[in-house]
């Protein structure tokens, strides 16, 4: 809690910052934890294609039907515990104009004393669904990785709004972290995937000093974890390769080995673009 203070900013964006859709599903837990009010949500019109985010039409309990438009929105805890408030950021990420789209709420968090940005993500990675899910902890902050022994990344190439936010948050004097979990790219049937929301809430708490019930998400992880196991008990291919997986992973955990893997498979997904292994190679699963 030291290096990013009581008043903590929490980011996570629908899309390619979302794999397995574990970060979206981490916001979404925490708003079930408390009661939250909005403090500030973008103009639709000034950020979003809605060739590409569509608005969404809905009926409400007594037959009535609205338009409820894509949202960037933050909110704040109506009572805010005595420890880390946990503030959230979620939404839809931009289809344009960036840099206003970062300006009007960096802007906000300046006028509401935000002390910390911490932002959520999930990239598909070469891991397996059986070993602990990685998490890449990292920050451009100094002050921030000595204090919270985190990462810096040397990645150099595209990147998503949640590093735009970052980077700017930082430059207005809110240190600012970033927390990306690697999810298997071979359960894309089996999403969203707890298990991976449950490790980046684990690590939240960690971050933050905040106390995050996890409610059933434990239970959730385990069943996400076996219903994967039975999809590849009757495939051999998959078999071993999961097995594969494995054995790379566990020489990344052994302690001679552990040191940067997380780091370098957080850049390889960035270079990609997002997109999870480029294409199939030998050690890939068959694509059927």
């Amino acid at each position: 809690m030291d290096g990013l203070g009581r008043r903590i900013l929490v980011a996570a964006f629908d899309g390619w910052n979302d794999a397995g859709e574990a970060a979206s599903s981490a916001i979404s837990h925490l708003r079930e934890l408390a009661e939250y009010e909005p403090v500030f949500s973008v103009d639709p019109e000034l950020y979003f294609d809605y060739q590409y985010t569509r608005p969404h039409i809905e009926t409400d309990g007594e037959g009535r039907r609205s338009l409820r438009w894509p949202e960037t929105t933050i909110l704040r805890p109506k009572d805010p515990p005595p420890g880390p408030e946990l503030w959230l950021l979620t939404g839809v990420e931009p289809a344009r104009a960036w840099q206003a789209f970062a300006g009007e709420l960096i802007d906000v968090a300046l006028r509401e004393d935000v002390t910390g940005f911490v932002s959520l993500g999930s990239m598909m990675s070469d891991v397996p669904h059986t070993r602990p899910i990685s998490i890449f902890s990292g920050s451009d902050n100094e002050m921030i990785r000595t204090t919270l022994e985190l990462e810096r990344s040397t990645y150099e190439g595209p990147v998503g709004i949640l590093s735009v936010l970052g980077t700017g948050a930082d430059a207005v004097g809110i240190p600012a972290a970033s927390l990306w979990a690697s999810v298997p790219h071979y359960v894309a049937g089996h999403t969203p995937s707890p298990k991976a929301t449950l490790a980046l809430l684990e690590r939240l708490g960690e971050l933050t000093g905040a106390t995050i019930p996890t409610g059933d998400l434990v239970t959730q992880a385990a069943a996400w974890e076996a219903s994967i196991d039975a999809a590849a008990a009757d495939d051999e291919e998959m078999t071993e390769y999961i097995r594969q997986l494995e054995r790379t992973r566990d020489t990344w955990d052994s302690p001679e080995a552990s040191g940067d893997a997380i780091a370098q498979e957080f850049e390889r997904y960035l270079r990609r673009g997002g997109e999870g292994p480029s294409k199939p190679g030998r050690d890939d699963p068959p694509r059927r």
